[in-house]
């Protein structure tokens, strides 16, 4: 009789418990997060004209000389079709660092580049890119990060790139300053991290100013 009391006991302590851990809680931190936090329970999803144009957390690739560009990654931010991934940009994974040691020849013909008497097999590399566009390279503006998805550069690297963006834009320099410093995020609580800019949101700004 004991050992059925126990035995039943035990059934419903586990029944409560699985109830508590595998219904109650999760509904629980969907609802608060759904309550509290919105935004980030979502994806941090950042909108255009209503339209969703990528995640706050996720980085995308911006080349052209009217935005701010962003750092380097080895995965092309994951932009690229596995398919026809003729470059081998997600040979590492849809996130993840190269691991290429600083003496690594391919890394150095990415950032310094390569002469070679036939133009296919020339390398322009990165650090000449950005002096031609009259930027004054950072070193994340060079090297890429940890999960080549990082979705921030540092304030330096965003005004190291004022001139080109208000050259190609036709705007005024101090403009843009006033846009970075909006767009800067602080450390997390104030003590944690370095501060950052988020380039989608930064260029996202940049395209409702009016010139």
């Amino acid at each position: 009789m004991s050992f059925a009391r126990e035995a039943g006991r035990a059934v419903r302590s586990t029944l409560v418990l699985w109830v508590i851990g595998a219904i109650i809680y999760p509904f629980a931190m969907i609802a608060i997060g759904q309550i509290v936090f919105p935004f980030q329970a979502n994806g941090s999803l950042l909108k255009n004209g209503g339209q969703v144009v990528g995640s706050a957390l996720i980085g995308q690739p911006f080349t052209s000389d009217r935005y701010f560009n962003s750092r380097p990654s080895t995965t092309s931010y994951s932009t690229a079709d596995p398919k026809k991934d003729d470059a081998g940009v997600l040979k590492t994974g849809v996130s993840g660092a190269s691991n290429l040691a600083p003496s690594n020849p391919a890394l150095l013909e990415r950032i310094k580049g390569k002469d070679d008497p036939d133009p296919t097999k020339k390398i322009e590399g990165d650090l000449n890119r950005l002096k031609k566009a009259g930027v004054q390279p950072t070193g994340d503006l060079l090297y890429t990060s940890g999960s080549s998805l990082d979705p921030h550069i540092t304030p330096e690297a965003a005004i190291a790139q004022i001139t080109r963006v208000a050259k190609a834009r036709g705007f005024q320099p101090n403009q843009l300053e006033t846009l970075i410093a909006q767009n800067t995020d602080g450390r997390f609580l104030g003590i944690f991290g370095e501060p950052g800019v988020n380039v989608l949101k930064l260029n996202l700004a940049l395209d409702q100013i009016k010139s």
